[in-house]
Order: C-alpha cells, then structure tokens, then sequence
C-alpha cells in the first residue's frame, strides 16, 4: 500500500491509483474533499475532476486544489460528453444513491472505465451484528441506523448479479478486509470492502 493511501486511511485508493494509467482524465463522483485526486494527480499525473454536492466538501476540495463542479449525481453527468474520461470513480457513494442502474450507466457512457467501491453488507462482522440484533458499525459501515445517510445495503454478490443483468464486464474485482489487506478466498463472507473496474460488454 502506498504511503499517501495508509496516510488517508484508505485502502480503496492504493487499488484505484494502481488502475489508473500515467496522464489520464480522471472524474471523481462524491469527491468529498477531493483527497483521492490529489492523490492521483500527485502519484500518476492525472488530469482530475471532482462532483461533490456538500458545501463543505466543495471548499475542502477547492483547498486542495481540486477542480470540483457542484453538483447533485441524482440529476446524471448531462453536462459531460461520451468518452470524455479514461475513468469515472465513485468511491463509497453507490450506497447512497437512489438510482443505481441509472448512475452506473452514466459513468460508462462518459468514461472508458468504471471504477466502483463499497462496504460489503455481507461481511461476517456484518452478519454476526445483525445476528445479535443489532445493525452493523464498522469501518466501512460507520454510521449508526438513525444518522446513515446510506439508502441501500447490498453485498458483493448482488452487485455481481446487477453488472450481469446490466451486461457490464468486470474487468477486475478487488475485496478487502476491514484491516486493508486483500481477500482472495469467500470475498462475500471474509470482505469488508470491494473494489470494481468495469465496462462495457
């Protein structure tokens, strides 16, 4: 993992930069304060974009030196033309958004690539949690019920079966553990967090 990732505290990232290619057009949805492209622009050179709603994110952004258009994802990337970057990323953020097949679609028409991140409902901390009786809190998941500003709770295995109903290629598949390291055996049950490259078929 690299430096710069263990510093953010966020494994997802050292996976993404390995993806992306040196000089590329990169656009970071729910960008936040825009730490994932420094990172890249700092590591691969990147030319980078960020979309992020949240007023505080958008200055933090900013402050970084980030260039970050205002904007609500729930409305789709109109704005942009097809093919117009190497790659789209939202990292985190597929949980909190109301139309997944829409958001997706959106990102593989103006990208080459897709890259998606998120927490795996089905991870057997998860599982032991709701077992006992309660809703998970975790690393990935580290809000409570009440305050969660996720909308959809799914597993690997369901974003697995949509990308093949959406005829969408995975082209890579990485699953974490809440600790960082790479998941190679039962990823919907020992992984915390999984990390996609698709495209289209």
């Amino acid at each position: 993992m690299t430096e710069n990732a263990i510093a953010l505290g966020r494994p997802d990232f050292d996976v993404i930069s390995g993806w992306v290619q040196p000089n590329e057009r990169v656009l970071d949805l729910g960008c936040g304060d825009g730490s994932l492209l420094k990172l890249l622009i700092a590591t691969r050179g990147v030319r980078g974009w960020g979309i992020e709603i949240d007023n505080a994110g958008v200055l933090k952004a900013i402050g970084n030196g980030i260039n970050v258009i205002q904007s609500d994802l729930e409305v789709g990337l109109s704005g942009f033309e097809n093919g117009e970057f190497d790659h789209v990323v939202l990292s985190r953020t597929l949980q909190t958004v109301r139309h997944t097949q829409r958001i997706i679609e959106e990102m593989l028409r103006v990208g080459r690539e897709a890259v998606v991140s998120f927490p795996n409902f089905a991870y057997w901390k998860n599982r032991m949690a709701v077992m006992a009786g309660r809703m998970p809190v975790s690393e990935d998941l580290p809000y409570q019920w009440f305050d969660t500003p996720n909308i959809r709770f799914f597993t690997i295995a369901d974003f697995d079966a949509l990308c093949a109903a959406m005829r969408i290629v995975v082209r890579e598949r990485m699953v974490l553990d809440d600790k960082g390291n790479t998941v190679k055996d039962e990823q919907n049950f020992l992984g915390s967090l999984a990390v996609y490259r698709l495209a289209r078929a």
